[in-house]
């Protein structure tokens, strides 16, 4: 929604959707640097940028957004203009972060002007990518997510019986994408603008700080990586899928299901890819259609994409005897009357990474019992809720969960807080929790209960939701809104100096009981976009009690406080307010004593 919105600030999403359409027809696009050097798709990643939790981590050069919020708009444009015509990107810092299995992960930061011009690229790559990408991809792609990915798993189990899964397990992958190879997979998706592919090739091979110029992969941390290793394994994908689901019959059939009947009658492997970035499955019926996949496999990445696999983590597993994982869940395949479900846990290794950090946030509250300490660890809670709560199995997960970690709770919590039943909890507690499980009472915050979370059904991805065609946007905004448990999360993160408990507290009550809208224009706000306002001012006597405070999208606050008339015509044209929504805002700024605005 956030996306939508800045794309038509900078006049961009015409350009999008033609970008869309165009692919989606296979055409070639030889013309594309233009509109990525353009003024608006420049502003356009600049925005886009800034609003991200990066923005703050410097490159090898130690500058931030920050540095660059000192330019002027046209300073900014102009630098990056000219930066492109002979581009060589600065040297990329390498940063390592642990892994669940305590293996180092390498990180490529490149420097913060690099950093929009990746953005720049993607803005433009991306819509022409998209029309072509495989439908069961859902890794770092628009709309998508890991549940996505898990829903169409169990569809596979539970309606199409397929209990056979290939496993493979890409050995380095990012670290091993072929440069060539990668040129040669952009050109073939029609994009065939020799400036553009020359600065590509130049931000792959941008020398790493203390380690010098790669000869093959891409660095995870750049913000084009997930692109292009998509791009590259779309091959993958579509090869798959040409095997068995689209594979062309000596005779036409009037439905899909005759097609796959007659498929059935041949010699091909019948199986279905589920892919999320670098870790991907096939799922099979039985298990000789899954050992011919996994040799087929091997096979098609070592040859065709310069790929190797992990024997050791690469596998054939049988659902109904044993587990398989995928992104931080189980998935077995078990009996239920006549047939076999999915059922679907919590990987042994994620539940011990949610006790030791449940530990470090209680022992953190045990030192320090403040709200925020609170709010910090009733933010990793919700968090974890929100992720697994498509497990069919979350509540006995969890149950466990809580019930290993009680003792520890009690006995840390018990000196420096109040343990029972809430009393008049919040509304947020209530929308999103039972009354009916203890917890501690910490500085006037109730914990949220590890236990308490029940399933919620994996949802399936529609094709047609796509943020690149009218009918997609149209659907975006009648279906989608932010999800209220994950935003309050984000919320409960913030840092928000000299404020009062009351005011943090109920600024993410009156979110949740908005169901996450702007109350004056009724837009959805996701917790970046979102400022909290004192209807009547606290400099006249206004309170952070719940009933003066409203929740807004940080740009329309600024309207109700600006008194800068070139600045308030700016957002007004910015915000397309209307005559409603005008009258709205200069009550607001009725009551905090300043000019009414007029609308031109």
């Amino acid at each position: 929604m956030q996306a939508l919105r800045y794309w038509d600030y900078y006049d961009m999403t015409d350009t999008f959707t033609d970008l869309y359409t165009r692919s989606l027809e296979k055409q070639s696009f030889s013309h594309l640097y233009d509109v990525m050097t353009s003024r608006e798709n420049i502003l356009l990643a600049y925005r886009t940028i800034k609003s991200n939790k990066g923005s703050k981590t410097p490159g090898t050069d130690g500058k931030t957004i920050t540095d660059m919020k000192k330019l002027s708009e046209e300073e900014l444009v102009t630098e990056i203009q000219n930066k492109l015509k002979n581009y060589r990107p600065k040297k990329v810092r390498r940063k390592l972060i642990e892994k669940e299995n305590g293996k180092l992960r390498p990180l490529g930061i490149p420097c913060m002007l690099d950093r929009i011009i990746q953005q720049s690229f993607k803005q433009v790559l991306e819509p022409i990518a998209e029309a072509q990408f495989y439908n069961h991809s859902y890794g770092f792609r628009p709309l998508r997510s890991a549940h996505h990915a898990m829903a169409r798993i169990q569809f596979l189990i539970n309606q199409a019986h397929f209990h056979f899964v290939v496993d493979i397990d890409v050995k380095g992958f990012f670290d091993h994408i072929n440069h060539r190879l990668l040129i040669k997979q952009l050109w073939n998706m029609g994009i065939q603008d020799r400036k553009v592919l020359a600065c590509i090739t130049k931000m792959l091979k941008a020398e790493i700080d203390g380690e010098g110029i790669p000869t093959e992969g891409a660095p995870q941390g750049g913000l084009l990586s997930t692109l292009l290793s998509n791009i590259v394994l779309n091959d993958l994908d579509q090869w798959v899928k040409g095997q068995w689901e689209t594979f062309p019959l000596t005779k036409s059939y009037s439905s899909d299901d005759s097609a796959r009947q007659a498929r059935k009658r041949t010699n091909l492997k019948e199986g279905y890819l589920v892919r999320y970035a670098d870790d991907f499955k096939i799922l099979c019926k039985d298990g000789k259609t899954a050992e011919r996949w996994y040799h087929a496999v091997r096979l098609y990445l070592k040859d065709r994409l310069k790929l190797d696999i992990s024997p050791e983590k690469s596998q054939i597993v049988n659902l109904r005897k044993r587990e398989s994982e995928f992104l931080g869940f189980t998935i077995r395949a078990n009996k239920k009357g006549k047939k076999r479900v999915a059922h679907t846990g919590v990987k042994a290794d994620k539940k011990r990474k949610i006790k030791k950090k449940a530990k470090e946030l209680i022992r953190s509250i045990k030192a320090s019992p403040t709200a925020q300490n609170a709010q910090r660890f009733n933010s990793f809670v919700l968090g974890i809720h929100h992720y697994f709560k498509r497990a069919t199995h979350v509540n006995p997960e969890f149950a466990r969960l809580a019930y290993d970690l009680q003792a520890f709770i009690y006995n840390h919590l018990k000196p420096v807080g109040k343990h029972g039943h809430p009393a008049n909890p919040p509304p947020t507690y209530k929308k999103l929790y039972s009354l009916g499980f203890k917890t501690f009472n910490i500085s006037n915050v109730y914990l949220f209960p590890l236990a308490n979370v029940k399933t919620v059904n994996a949802m399936g991805f529609s094709t047609k939701l796509t943020p690149y065609t009218k009918e997609g946007r149209e659907k975006i905004h009648k279906r989608l809104r932010p999800d209220i448990q994950r935003e309050v999360g984000l919320l409960m993160k913030s840092k928000i100096p000299n404020r009062s408990v009351e005011y943090m507290d109920n600024r993410i009550s009156r979110y949740s009981m908005k169901l996450g809208k702007c109350e004056i224009t009724g837009i959805d706000l996701v917790a970046s976009e979102v400022h909290c306002h004192h209807y009547i001012p606290l400099y006249l006597g206004g309170t952070d009690e719940f009933h003066n405070l409203r929740i807004l999208h940080k740009e329309v606050h600024r309207l109700i406080h600006y008194t800068d008339k070139e600045m308030i015509n700016i957002l007004m044209r910015r915000l397309d307010m209307t005559k409603s929504t005008v009258n709205k805002v200069n009550k607001y700024r009725e009551k905090c004593g300043l000019e009414l605005i007029k609308r031109s």
